[in-house]
């Protein structure tokens, strides 16, 4: 690798991890200042963990996004599996384009019509308050839904379903045949797409600071708040730490592919070798 080629791989990464370092370096700073360290401390954390507010909108985010990528997981799974046994290919090309739609489609276009649709329905009931924890749950697996599907899609692809009508010929149902043979086969990819529904329902604002209530507040609409104002630097300590909870995930889906890669390699192998 040439000199220059270091160099320049070098500064792409300064300029991408710079901020976060000064991040996570000032979360442990003593003082308010971003300029200035002066003595390491753990203040910050300790405030963090006495502000009820925000510990609720914590509380109120990792809740959420429990609940859609459980919904969106299953919901996934089921409609990729559903898409992958259609037999005309311009059926498939149907599913897939409209599946796209809520990834392509901008979140503020998204944000905007499903709190349109979501006040019209609750005026439709004589609703008083149209948007609630529920809404704001349908839009998070709205969005999730596509990126699960996606995932799952091609490990179904890559299946041998041979092994599916070989269980069904040795008296499985469709049913078990499904859970004993085709879940497992398909696992990584239901995993992955789970991981991705965690962090995108995790991180969203856009669609969720159009489809909440007053009464549920998630964390990123409540930084937002603080925003108006001042971001306090427990707001570091904070961000510190659901950084390292993604690079968790992130390192747990890598993981993941890695072993996914041997078993396909030993695999093919063992069918070379045969």
């Amino acid at each position: 690798m040439k000199l220059s080629s270091k160099i320049y791989t070098g500064i792409i990464f300064a300029f991408l991890f710079a901020p976060i370092i000064v991040l996570l370096i000032f979360s442990f700073n003593e003082a308010k200042s971003l300029s200035v360290f002066s003595s390491f401390s753990f203040k910050w954390y300790t405030e963090l963990f006495n502000d009820r507010d925000t510990l609720e909108s914590v509380k109120n985010t990792v809740v959420l996004a429990l609940s859609a990528t459980a919904i969106s997981t299953t919901m996934g799974t089921a409609a990729a599996f559903g898409i992958y046994r259609v037999r005309r290919n311009w059926y498939k090309s149907i599913f897939n384009t409209v599946t796209n739609i809520p990834m392509i489609n901008p979140d503020i276009i998204t944000g905007i019509s499903m709190m349109l649709v979501f006040v019209f329905v609750g005026r439709l009931f004589g609703m008083a308050t149209s948007l609630n924890f529920w809404t704001i749950l349908i839009a998070h697996v709205t969005f999730c839904l596509p990126y699960v599907i996606f995932q799952v899609l091609p490990k179904l692809q890559q299946m041998d379903y041979s092994l599916v009508e070989a269980a069904q010929d040795l008296g499985c149902t469709p049913v078990r045949a499904f859970f004993k043979v085709t879940l497992p086969e398909i696992m990584p990819g239901i995993i992955t797409g789970a991981i991705m529904a965690f962090t995108l329902s995790l991180d969203d604002f856009v669609i969720s600071y159009f489809t909440s209530g007053n009464d549920f507040q998630t964390l990123p609409i409540r930084i937002y708040g603080m925003t108006k104002k001042t971001v306090t630097p427990k707001m570091y300590a904070l961000a510190t730490i659901i950084f390292f909870v993604t690079m968790a995930l992130l390192l747990l889906n890598n993981i993941i592919d890695n072993k996914e890669s041997r078993e396909l390699k030993r695999k093919k192998k063992e069918i070379k070798g045969g």
